[in-house]
Parts: C-alpha cells; sequence; structure tokens
C-alpha cells in the first residue's frame, strides 16, 4: 500500500487540491493510504472544558477532503496534533514511514513563487522522504 501523510489547515481550497492529488495517485494492488494530519497552533487555546471538542474531523475543510478520498476508494486514517506543524509533519511521516508528504501550496506573487512558505521549506529541507507541493487553487 502506498502510504502519503496530508497535513492540511482550514483552507478548504488548499485541502481539496491536496484530496484531488491523493485521489489521482495510481492505486495499485495495494492502494492508496492517507494520513490526513491537522495541527491546532499555539494560537487555538480554547477553554479546557471545551478541549473535548478540539478535533480535525470538526475542521470543514478536513472534513471535506475526507469525504472526498473515501469516495475515491482511499483509506483515510484522522488525526490532530496541537503545536509546532512542521515538527508534528516530519515526526508523524517518520513515525509512519510514509511514501510521500502531499502539503498544500498556496498563491503567491510572482517573486514569491521562487520562495516556499516557513513550513513547506522547513518540511522540505528536513526530510528524506518526498514532497509533493499541490497548486494553491484548482478548479
Amino acid at each position: 500500500m502506498y502510504h502519503v501523510l496530508v497535513p492540511m489547515d482550514a483552507d478548504e481550497d488548499r485541502a481539496m487540491t491536496q484530496a484531488r492529488y491523493v485521489a489521482d495517485l495510481p492505486q495499485g494492488d495495494g492502494g492508496v493510504k492517507a494520513t490526513v494530519l491537522f495541527i491546532f497552533g499555539r494560537g487555538d487555546d480554547i477553554p479546557e472544558e471545551w478541549e473535548k471538542f478540539k478535533s480535525a474531523d470538526r475542521i470543514g475543510s478536513v472534513r471535506h477532503a475526507t469525504e472526498y478520498l473515501e469516495e475515491h476508494d482511499v483509506e483515510v486514517e484522522l488525526l490532530d496534533e496541537s503545536g509546532d506543524t512542521s515538527e508534528f509533519i516530519l515526526k508523524e511521516a517518520e513515525d509512519r514511514a510514509v511514501d510521500a508528504i502531499v502539503l498544500g501550496g498556496r498563491k503567491r506573487s510572482p517573486a514569491g513563487k521562487a520562495l516556499f512558505g516557513s513550513v513547506t521549506q522547513s518540511v522540505i529541507l528536513n526530510t528524506d522522504v518526498p514532497v509533493v507541493v499541490t497548486g494553491g487553487h484548482h478548479e
């Protein structure tokens, strides 16, 4: 089975572009498994009594993308974490021995296209796993 780590944020366009890329991967004998990871940032502190509601499946972009993946016969595992985004992406990629990491790209100016965002750049520079950066918007 081909296993990809798909870190998503709350942007629905990026999440759906990532989901379409993963769903379009060749589904050989073992198929494709996507571990979808949503990381709540440090600024997402909520009262302790509400902590039980802090779950990736409550995030619209994640919910819609995972539904799309499941409709296209991709096995989905959903994870959520809190903290440093690039650190968790790298840790989960290593712990799960994924075959690739599929990151969502952002629309940038012509000059900005030469540079990746800080999370994307950190992941690319600190892993031996192939990293795919999908486009920022897909119709």
